[in-house]
């Protein structure tokens, strides 16, 4: 049984890491091969995709940090959490929301992402 909280949280790293080198090490790391992340705003799969997806996600929101909200809960190979888009040191969030993710023992083979609350 994988560790859901610690999924999620370097999930999270993934999308706080500007560095575009780091950031591929991390996706290379967490996510399976034939990853693919599917929320309101596109889908994508493989590492590529993943990786391309965080990339554009962070040109938008430059400056914004992801942070998990609460605690990440999961069974059998699903888990789920809240995460929150805020200014560096906190405040209200900005975008909200809640991800479902598929896990391959350590990996992550899905994303399924819901925005809860996004910018105007």
């Amino acid at each position: 049984m994988s560790d859901y909280q610690h999924l999620a949280e370097r999930y999270i790293a993934v999308w706080n890491t500007t560095d575009p080198q780091q950031r591929r090490a991390l996706v290379d790391e967490l996510f399976t091969a034939d990853a693919t992340y599917t929320d309101p705003l596109g889908a994508v799969s493989g590492r590529d995709g993943v990786d391309g997806f965080v990339a554009s996600a962070q040109e938008q929101f430059a400056g914004l940090v992801f942070s998990l909200s609460g605690t990440a809960d999961g069974h059998h190979d699903l888990a789920r959490f809240t995460w929150h888009l805020t200014p560096p040191g906190g405040g209200e969030p900005l975008a909200i929301g809640f991800d479902v993710i598929e896990v391959d023992g350590e990996r992550i083979r899905r994303v399924h992402g819901f925005l809860d609350k996004v910018p105007s």
